[in-house]
């Protein structure tokens, strides 16, 4: 003869505690997603997470030009005749962020908005006034003088 330990109802109990702490235990080893930052030209929207951020915290000063020259994986097509549509998350966009240009700085103060456009031509024209095809665009997060997140875009001439 066999003597139940437990109750129907105390294994139900047990294993749905046991399968909630196997869920909690899988969720604190995942990682938080970096906010996003996305181009659309037409009808064609690419997103990326950032190549370089810190949970918001300033990157160190060692790092910043690495992050800025890393390759982007993403490829935006552009005619010079497109407009960008650039869009940040609203954690970004509260802290302010600029765009970089082949990794210099395009802009001497911070945006603050989620949202902004800007003419296809801004992009591929070099300091000496020659056309580029191809030009890495860099969306960087700012806090003051510090940069706290790097996003990257390939944007590829379509003229």
């Amino acid at each position: 003869m066999t003597v139940a330990f437990f109750s129907g109802k105390g294994r139900r109990i047990g294993v749905a505690l046991g399968a909630v702490s196997a869920g909690l235990l899988v969720l604190s080893a995942c990682d938080k997603p970096t906010p996003l930052a996305t181009v659309t030209v037409g009808d064609n929207s690419v997103s990326s997470e950032a190549s370089c951020y810190n949970d918001g915290k300033a990157l160190k000063e060692s790092e910043i030009q690495g992050c800025l020259n890393k390759k982007a994986e993403k490829t935006v097509k552009v005619a010079m005749d497109d407009k960008v549509h650039f869009g940040v998350d609203p954690e970004i966009a509260d802290n302010g962020w600029t765009i970089f240009i082949n990794g210099q700085q395009a802009e001497q103060e911070p945006n603050k908005k989620t949202y902004r456009t800007i003419p296809g031509s801004a992009f591929f024209a070099s300091q000496t006034g020659e056309t580029t095809n191809s030009t890495q665009i860099s969306i960087v997060e700012t806090k003051g003088k510090q940069l706290t997140g790097i996003w990257h875009f390939q944007f590829k001439k379509t003229d």
